[in-house]
């Protein structure tokens, strides 16, 4: 894969391309806690309820083809969580160690702080060492961990959340 991309809005025809490298994810690792997997019209319906609530969905495009996405909403409901948002990144396997992430989780930032976002907040697995290691690298600091909350494969998991201050105090 060429080192080339691009970060734009996601379409409805980056669906498929999404579920191929995102399904595989739900099904067989831990990455994600939830075990059912994405159909292209609720991916859809997706972009466009992120979109409506004035948040955005971003893909990575390499070679005309989404290979990574980053999306967010707010953390919890109610307005005094207004600032706070959780956000999601998923990446193609064939996209890892290229700037590609990074890329991603810095437009999303941006996306959010000029919205008014104060912090950008991540659920990750607590088996998911590279994810952690990757918000780390990318100005995460780990704030809590949420045991045995995640159940997939027969067993209990634990949630790692990761905060990242976006505005002035």
């Amino acid at each position: 894969m060429s080192a080339a991309f691009q970060i734009r809005p996601a379409l409805a025809a980056d669906a498929g391309p999404i579920l191929d490298y995102w399904n595989p994810i739900i099904r067989d690792t831990t990455v994600t806690f939830s075990s059912e997997e994405k159909s292209p019209q609720g991916l859809v319906a997706l972009m466009a309820d992120r979109r409506a609530a004035g948040h955005e969905f971003l893909v990575a495009e390499v070679a005309g083809t989404a290979v990574g996405h980053a999306t967010y909403a707010p953390f919890r409901q109610g307005n005094g969580y207004a600032r706070a948002m959780e956000h999601t990144i998923i990446l193609a396997d064939r996209a890892s160690g290229r700037g590609i992430g990074r890329a991603l989780i810095e437009a999303v930032a941006a996306h959010a702080a000029a919205r008014g976002a104060h912090t950008l907040i991540g659920g990750v697995s607590a088996e998911n060492a590279a994810g952690r290691a990757f918000h780390a690298a990318t100005g995460f600091r780990e704030v809590a961990v949420v045991p045995e909350v995640g159940w997939k494969f027969g067993r209990w998991h634990d949630l790692v959340l990761m905060l990242r201050v976006l505005g002035s105090r």
